[in-house]
């Protein structure tokens, strides 16, 4: 039922990582081999789904994988973490009963996904978008409040800073000498490392933003390098996402519970999280603004907060009708029962796609993605 679904969105998911230890990932060559895996694999096929990639999905998948497994003729889809990046790479290393079904992204796909995909055989995917999420940024609950500006954040983390019309080392020890309006806190932040799909958007919606607002911006396009403008363009943001390496910015390679860890050894820490992570953990963290915007499903929902993004899986066509269960499951995740605005996922944190109804008819339709625009 709805509400047994519901009690699953409130459980700690399980990640099955002995699965991943042990399966083999056979990279295949060439699209002849892939094409003719595709066709060898139906008589010996496994009797699981297969999916991996970001921890911001990874609980999403997991309710929806637990309640498949509880209501229908399948054996429970095998969900994993490990990064939205990682489990691209993953998805694209070939076709076959050795190769994974999904890959969950916090992040769009990349050209050079589809390029690695193309090499190995893996012609077609799909698309799925399964609502939204905030990125937020989160502090011990008995510490001191943050009202942040990407500003605010790019002035604590940035290699370099503007100071005077010329670009300096960052020197700042404290969130109050960025601004006087923050704690005279010691600057600590962890951050998604970099094959997270939050690091990407981190990067473009806070770092980048948060340089172009100080004059960073300006002072990097003045010196890029590139045969034109958009090069020099891209050169620039590259130096503004050049973060300090003092200790002060700190990578977290390990999914959301890492950075809540640290957080709790060192009080000083501000984390980068999901929303709904930071929803299922407020007994531990406090929540800062951004722009004056209390990230919630509803200023997410109503685009007022400034840092959310889509959240997706990717789907291996060639596997559907082979791999038991696999166009079931993508057809229940995308269901109104699960990712609708009443559903579980809506409750564990997830945003509810307002073009849902068109990713249910994409799904029907086994529809492949397009040229990325």
């Amino acid at each position: 039922t709805q509400s047994t679904w519901g009690r699953k969105a409130r459980r700690a998911f399980r990640i099955d990582t002995d699965r991943r230890d042990s399966m083999s990932l056979t990279k295949l060559a060439t699209s002849t081999l892939a094409i003719l895996a595709a066709s060898t694999i139906a008589a010996s096929a496994r009797d699981q789904v297969q999916i991996t990639g970001s921890s911001t999905v990874l609980p999403y998948a997991t309710i929806v994988a637990e309640a498949f497994g509880e209501n229908f003729d399948f054996a429970t889809p095998v969900v994993e973490g490990g990064g939205s990046g990682a489990g691209r790479k993953k998805l694209c290393e070939g076709v076959g009963e050795n190769t994974v079904d999904i890959a969950n992204s916090s992040s769009r796909i990349s050209q050079g996904d589809l390029d690695l995909c193309a090499t190995n055989g893996v012609g077609e995917v799909m698309e799925v978008r399964i609502g939204y999420d905030g990125i937020v940024f989160a502090s011990d609950i008995a510490g001191p409040a943050f009202a942040l500006t990407p500003a605010d954040v790019y002035g604590a983390l940035a290699g370099k800073v503007a100071k005077d019309g010329a670009l300096v080392d960052n020197a700042a020890a404290q969130w109050s000498e960025v601004n006087a309006a923050l704690p005279a806190q010691n600057i600590m932040v962890f951050i998604p490392g970099t094959k997270h799909g939050t690091r990407e958007v981190f990067d473009t919606k806070v770092i980048v933003e948060g340089c172009k607002a100080t004059g960073a911006y300006d002072l990097f396009l003045a010196t890029a390098e590139g045969a034109d403008d958009k090069e020099k363009k891209t050169a620039a943001e590259k130096a503004c996402n050049e973060l300090r390496t003092d200790g002060k910015s700190i990578d977290v390679d390990g999914d959301y519970t890492e950075t809540l860890a640290r957080i709790d050894a060192d009080k000083n820490g501000v984390g980068v999280f999901g929303l709904s992570f930071y929803q299922n953990n407020t007994d531990k963290l406090q929540v800062a603004t951004m722009n004056g915007i209390v990230p919630t499903v509803e200023t997410i929902a109503a685009g007022d907060y400034p840092v959310s993004r889509p959240l997706y899986f990717y789907v291996k066509k060639a596997h559907i009708g082979v791999i038991p269960g696999l166009k079931e499951y993508i057809e229940f995740f995308v269901s109104d029962e699960m990712a609708g605005p009443d559903g579980p996922l809506a409750e564990y944190g997830l945003v509810s796609d307002p073009e849902l109804a068109a990713t249910q008819a994409a799904v029907a339709a086994e529809t492949p993605m397009g040229p990325l625009e």
